[in-house]
């Protein structure tokens, strides 16, 4: 959440995580959606579109600067002239490992995002949001197209992230049971969701089409559309039918929700490792068990 956190703060410990982690770190950024944590922030009147590329123009700025950096924006400063100390390195910010800086990765949740196309053109990927509907996350792929052709790379299908609500369970009634629980951490989260949502004025993103009137958009029909549960079986062909709705895609995003059941939840992420994974790249479980 760039708007949220000053530049150099960002870019100082980016740079640690990725030099921790031997240059695997991968840089995730948005504006933020969260307008409780606008408000805390002190920007909830603001521009956060505008405060984002800022940030993010200053935060690469100082990677590929020189103390004492004088980046002047109208959101931050980022300077260190008064009080540069070269000799024992006091006014510099490190830089990542990897160079010139991390992958750097944009969540996209408009439907036919403008955002994906303009980060594209600068180099960037998009992460499609868990909560769209599959028409609004296959919107993302020409826009990704349209950036990456005007900024002169080829736009590989590989570099395309999605996120999904997943649910893996040994036996489907536990699956249903607890992906569908009223009380329980999906239905939740998407409760949660649909009621900021529908305060924002941003309820569209849980339409099947632009024309949908709101009142058809229930609680019930999200958790319907939106969370993939059931047996490694299942929730492999349901995915596979998610890539042929969608579009071919290169990651896979388990979205992470609260684990009312640990024992449960931490089954459901070994299952979609260790079984899923491995059914959805033969194809389908029939393709799989045909292999063996």
């Amino acid at each position: 959440n760039m708007p949220n956190t000053h530049p150099a703060t960002v870019a100082a410990t980016i740079a640690m995580l990725d030099h921790m982690l031997d240059g695997r770190f991968i840089f995730g950024i948005s504006p933020g959606g969260l307008l409780s944590d606008a408000e805390l922030f002190g920007n909830l009147d603001f521009n956060r579109n505008e405060m984002f590329l800022e940030a993010i123009n200053q935060v690469l700025g100082i990677w590929s600067g020189e103390p004492p950096y004088n980046l002047q924006g109208k959101y931050w400063t980022v300077s260190t002239q008064r009080t540069q100390i070269k000799e024992i390195g006091q006014g510099y910010i490190p830089r990542p490992l990897q160079r010139p800086h991390p992958p750097i990765v944009v969540t996209a949740v408009a439907p036919f995002s403008k955002g994906v196309t303009e980060a594209a053109v600068r180099g960037w990927d998009p992460i499609s949001a868990n909560f769209l509907m599959p028409a609004w996350v296959k919107s993302h792929w020409p826009k990704y197209v349209e950036g990456c052709e005007r900024g002169g790379r080829p736009a590989d299908p590989a570099n395309w992230r999605v996120a999904k609500s997943v649910f893996v369970a040994d036996d489907a009634a536990t699956a249903k049971a607890y992906a569908t629980d009223p009380n329980g951490p999906y239905v939740n989260y998407y409760r949660s969701l649909f009621t900021k949502l529908k305060k924002n004025g941003r309820i569209e993103l849980f339409k099947t089409r632009r024309d949908q009137p709101d009142d058809e958009v229930t609680l019930e029909m999200i958790c319907d559309k939106l969370i993939i549960y059931g047996t490694p079986d299942s929730v492999a062909d349901q995915l596979l039918a998610f890539q042929s709705e969608v579009g071919t895609f290169g990651t896979l995003l388990y979205a992470g929700k609260d684990w009312k059941d640990r024992e449960l939840g931490r089954r459901s992420m070994i299952l979609t490792a260790e079984k899923v994974l491995p059914l959805v790249n033969a194809g389908s479980p029939r393709q799989a068990r045909a292999a063996e």
